[in-house]
């Protein structure tokens, strides 16, 4: 059975994604920052920032955007 399902977003989608994942990028490097945690918590908060850094990085490869230094993004598993 093949599904017919148009699953490509557009460069705006993509372009939305990547304003919305550096927010929340902040926010959880704002709240890891902020040493009121305990360890569970801090432990989530490290995660969530680093997932949000491949996210950033695979979004940049995908719009063919540089990164924040200027360099184009090779690669997203580099």
């Amino acid at each position: 059975m093949v599904l017919d399902m148009d699953t490509r977003r557009s460069a705006e989608e993509l372009r939305e994604m990547l304003r919305e994942a550096e927010e929340r990028k902040v926010l959880w490097e704002t709240h890891f920052k902020s040493e009121t945690m305990d360890i569970r918590k801090n432990a989530e908060a490290l995660r969530n920032y680093t997932a949000l850094r491949g996210v950033i990085k695979t979004l940049r490869w995908s719009l063919d955007l540089r990164d924040t230094s200027g360099k184009k993004v090779s690669h997203p598993l580099d």
